[in-house]
């Protein structure tokens, strides 16, 4: 992208400008079936439609249609145009074969699972990057950052956390603390969360379940109470929070909260703690090249750091008139700039 600047302004010290792309950005997204998302609820067709009021050219992009040939990143792309409508949101253009790094920027909005094609599909965004693409998220936080491990990044602000394949050290977790959370480190969407208190009789067969009897890590944390308020998702735009969470309170018959498990979302001004615990993690994301991350936090703890396809824009755009994906790519240009 080629960038042009002016004078919009003067200070008793300096001149003030104001960068502008002298062109559309050329975007290019990777993500799971367009036709199978929520539109309502999608965080990344908020980015898209952003994209699309900034007059950006989208390229669209499911796994199968990148490629690594002779150390070059390139895909099979066909040309997205996108819309608010949540009967016939999107449309295909024309489709050709691209050189990657020739676009400004590709949103990495794959979900889970984190498997190892997953993996592969950030070793080809790196020559992307290497190509200059900018990949949000930078493909090497990707791979590093775990959504459930990288908590241990941070535990003066998670709840005490073990994670192992062990299933005698999760059934002595249990026995101290009495009430716990234990979950696989590759889910998403509240897929194969347990809460089990002491004395439960399946607690042996959860155990043998998620580390499949020793041969795989899994994780377990200390019970919330909180989670009767919510499990709230932070957005961080480039280490900086968006003043309000999205409480996700669970149904009154399951213990998650997840959306898509059927837990009501609320829209609620940032608390003080939250306000730290952003302050601890914000920077460090930012550093790592991490431009769009959800922080999950039960009460005064955080859970989670999500950094894959986190999701909430529609939900807080919708209660406090906000626009968050805006202010995304206004990240973006930025460090395009």
């Amino acid at each position: 992208m080629q960038i042009r600047s002016g004078i919009v302004g003067r200070s008793d010290s300096c001149q003030v400008f104001l960068v502008m792309p002298d062109k559309a950005l050329r975007v290019g997204v990777v993500m799971d079936p367009i036709h199978s998302i929520t539109p309502k609820k999608d965080s990344s067709l908020a980015m898209l439609l952003e994209a699309t009021r900034r007059n950006a050219e989208i390229h669209y992009f499911e796994q199968a249609d990148l490629r690594i040939f002779a150390g070059q990143a390139r895909g099979r792309s066909r040309r997205l145009e996108v819309r608010d409508n949540h009967d016939a949101w999107f449309e295909f253009g024309s489709e050709q074969d691209i050189t990657l790094g020739d676009l400004d920027v590709i949103l990495m909005r794959k979900d889970p699972p984190f498997d190892m094609e997953f993996v592969y599909t950030t070793y080809i965004l790196d020559r992307a990057a290497a190509s200059g693409c900018l990949i949000v998220n930078n493909p090497q936080a990707l791979r590093d950052m775990n959504e459930k491990a990288y908590t241990a990044w941070f535990p003066d602000y998670t709840p005490l956390t073990l994670i192992t394949r062990s299933m005698d050290d999760m059934r002595a977790f249990l026995a101290e603390h009495g009430h716990v959370v234990v979950k696989p480190l590759d889910g998403m969407g509240g897929k194969s969360i347990f809460v089990i208190k002491k004395g439960d009789n399946n607690a042996n067969v959860i155990f043998e379940t998620l580390t499949d009897y020793g041969r795989r890590f899994a994780m377990a944390q200390e019970f919330i109470p909180e989670i009767t308020l919510g499990d709230k998702r932070i957005l961080l735009i480039d280490g900086e929070p968006v003043p309000y969470a999205l409480a996700r309170i669970p149904s009154a018959d399951d213990n998650r909260g997840n959306l898509v498990m059927g837990a009501t979302g609320k829209g609620q001004p940032l608390s003080a703690r939250d306000r730290e615990i952003c302050a601890a993690v914000g920077p460090v994301l930012r550093e790592r090249g991490v431009i769009f991350a959800g922080l999950d936090v039960i009460g005064d703890y955080m859970t989670e750091v999500n950094v894959t396809s986190p999701t909430g824009i529609r939900e807080l755009d919708r209660q406090f008139d906000l626009n968050i994906a805006g202010l995304m790519f206004d990240a973006i240009e930025r460090r395009l700039a």
